[in-house]
């Protein structure tokens, strides 16, 4: 039965509520987005898988050592989209010293694709360590190679670092700078150039 005494409810406390809703509807909406951001458009740094490493050509004369050096990589991008890579480098070293460098040249992967890259370079005259030199003086690299390597002789180790550097679009409209590297060593039997063994 109506009763024309019963207090009805105040306007500001309907709007009141109502803004309450939609401040919710409002933070609900902001964490969704910024569950989709991180999960499924944050950028991801591309992935650098190294498959092959060899020495075509490989020599020890006068104390010093002579080499091509070859790497071929896979990269995938995992991002939705395209990943531009304009600042990369592959580096060569020895005891922490340098031995060789050699820049990519920049490009494009789509977004969830794999590309390969390879890289190539001749490192001429470097000097070899003393203990090395020294096998070399006595015959040691001689004997092996004479004997087809077969494992044996003296070995040495190098290390290879390769950078990847560029820019993600984001939703198509940001940007952002990521990067990626990939460091390993390579051990090399002296006698034949022969690689022994990557460790990543």
């Amino acid at each position: 039965m109506y009763d024309p005494y019963r207090s009805k409810p105040s306007r500001g406390n309907t709007n009141f509520a109502s803004c309450i809703c939609a401040t919710v509807f409002l933070i609900f909406i902001i964490a969704a987005i910024v569950v989709a951001y991180f999960f499924l458009f944050k950028p991801k740094s591309p992935k650098i898988a190294v498959e092959a490493v060899r020495f075509p050509t490989f020599s020890v004369t006068n104390g010093t050592v002579n080499f091509t050096f070859f790497q071929y990589v896979s990269v995938t991008n995992p991002n939705r989209d395209e990943f531009t890579h304009y600042d990369s480098s592959l580096q060569l070293s020895y005891s922490g010293e340098p031995v060789g460098l050699v820049f990519i040249p920049a490009g494009k992967i789509d977004g969830g694709r794999t590309q390969h890259m390879s890289a190539k370079f001749d490192v001429q005259s470097y000097p070899l360590p003393a203990k090395l030199k020294a096998d070399v003086s006595g015959g040691v690299i001689q004997a092996a190679a004479e004997n087809g390597g077969g494992g044996g002789g003296p070995t040495m180790e190098v290390e290879t670092r390769m950078k990847l550097v560029g820019r993600v679009r984001v939703l198509k409209v940001f940007t952002h700078r990521v990067d990626s590297g990939v460091k390993c060593g390579v051990i090399i039997q002296v006698s034949s150039g022969n690689v022994l063994g990557v460790r990543c």
